[in-house]
């Protein structure tokens, strides 16, 4: 990855090469229009006033106007969204990439590797949020689309911001350059309320409505280890040289969290991974209300610790990072490191953690789902995809509906078999 630069640098040399003259305008769309694809809109016009936003999509349509009327009130220079350039439906996406140079694809997880293929076999430049695979299938999608991007000199940039951030970059390179000593563990913790209910609409039909409450249904969203623990276990490979876990075991389920808003997701889970040379990542998350809650991504060293989030190092080596923690510029600096990798014809190609990572999430998930211990080589090996096979439609029949008490069913560890592919490591 290059390293990201001021705003002012890049700015600078893209008005140097003639892109600000009237013409060089980069036509940028977006697929998804909740907060994460209303914020990586605003975090792209900030990378430069030759970003124009000029497409949306959603499921539905309402959610796209309204995306619309904040970026116009905020950026109305940057903003050429007519009313015939607003998608919505489940084939929307197909229209925004052909609108566009550049795509931000935010919507839910479960399209991200077809829509992010879309966008590469189109030949426009991508930035595709997290998750960026929810299943074995989705990652061998991911890694072929990752792969032609390269080979079309095309940009794919994560949203896995941590990459981006100055702070946690420095604090990793002191970690890499032995500050704790050799890793010995780390623990992994995301511990939340609920993220983004939405209610039934009145008449809202069913595939609507789970398409709409996404984060709430697995087979949209993946659930909550690569919806939220992505982050902190994309650390964890980054602080242990970009690894891999050899297998991992976890645990989950439903405690708290009853009603049709809450749909078939867990409401806990934990993983435990183990890496090469003995190091183990305990890696934990949570979404209910009234309950602690704490983010945080701490690496155990022979020498000390590294408390990565607050940009700390104690033990034999001291040393406190000057930048305040409450302040994350990476979700700015991503996109201004995908604009002036398109500008100056420099691809930039994110694609070997952002597979990594996602196919972490999807052991994790697994486990966790069925009970039982995989290994590395078994989702490797594994074509499973969460039903419905092929393209979702309106005509798509739900591949979950709530019970007679209006509560969605979730899958049982030790009960549920998602694939058989998935050899357990033998005991």
């Amino acid at each position: 990855m290059t390293d990201p630069i001021s705003r002012r640098g890049f700015l600078g040399a893209a008005s140097a090469a003639g892109f600000f003259t009237g013409s060089g305008t980069i036509r940028t769309g977006i697929i998804g229009c909740g907060g994460r694809g209303e914020a990586a809109a605003i975090n792209a016009i900030k990378a430069g006033p030759d970003v124009r936003i000029v497409a949306l999509a959603d499921l539905l349509r309402d959610r796209a106007e309204e995306v619309r009327s904040k970026l116009r009130s905020l950026h109305p220079e940057q903003v050429d969204i007519p009313n015939d350039r607003i998608f919505a439906g489940f084939d929307a996406w197909r229209k925004v990439i052909e609108a566009s140079d550049v795509v931000l694809i935010a919507n839910a997880a479960r399209f991200h590797p077809m829509h992010l293929m879309g966008a590469i076999q189109a030949g426009k430049h991508a930035f595709l949020e997290k998750p960026h695979a929810i299943d074995p299938a989705g990652l061998k999608v991911l890694r072929a689309a990752c792969e032609l991007a390269k080979q079309k000199r095309l940009s794919v940039v994560s949203g896995l911001q941590s990459r981006y951030h100055p702070g946690y970059r420095e604090t990793m390179a002191r970690v890499h350059a032995g500050a704790i000593g050799d890793i010995v563990a780390i623990q992994e913790t995301w511990l939340r309320p609920p993220y983004v209910l939405r209610q039934r609409r009145p008449g809202q039909p069913e595939l609507s409505f789970q398409g709409s409450n996404q984060y709430h249904f697995n087979w949209l969203s993946g659930d909550d280890v690569p919806q939220t623990l992505i982050h902190n276990l994309d650390r964890s490979s980054w602080a242990l040289g970009e690894a891999q876990p050899l297998s991992c075991y976890g645990m989950g389920g439903r405690s708290t969290l009853h009603g049709e808003i809450y749909g078939n997701v867990f409401d806990h889970h934990s993983v435990v991974y183990q890496f090469p040379r003995g190091v183990r990542v305990y890696a934990y998350c949570r979404t209910i209300d009234d309950c602690y809650n704490e983010n945080s991504s701490l690496i155990l060293g022979a020498k000390g610790r590294c408390d990565l989030l607050n940009l700390r190092i104690e033990g034999e080596t001291n040393w406190q990072h000057e930048s305040d923690r409450s302040k994350n510029p990476a979700y700015d600096l991503e996109q201004a490191a995908l604009f002036e990798a398109i500008r100056q014809s420099k691809p930039l190609n994110n694609g070997e953690y952002m597979v990594r990572s996602s196919q972490i999430v999807v052991m994790g998930q697994m486990s966790c789902y069925t009970g039982q211990r995989y290994t590395w080589e078994a989702i490797e090996g594994s074509d499973y995809a969460y039903p419905p096979a092929g393209e979702i439609t309106d005509a798509t029949e739900p591949p979950v509906r709530p019970g007679p008490d209006g509560v969605y069913p979730v899958f049982r560890p030790g009960v549920t078999r998602l694939d058989e592919r998935y050899a357990p490591l033998a005991r």
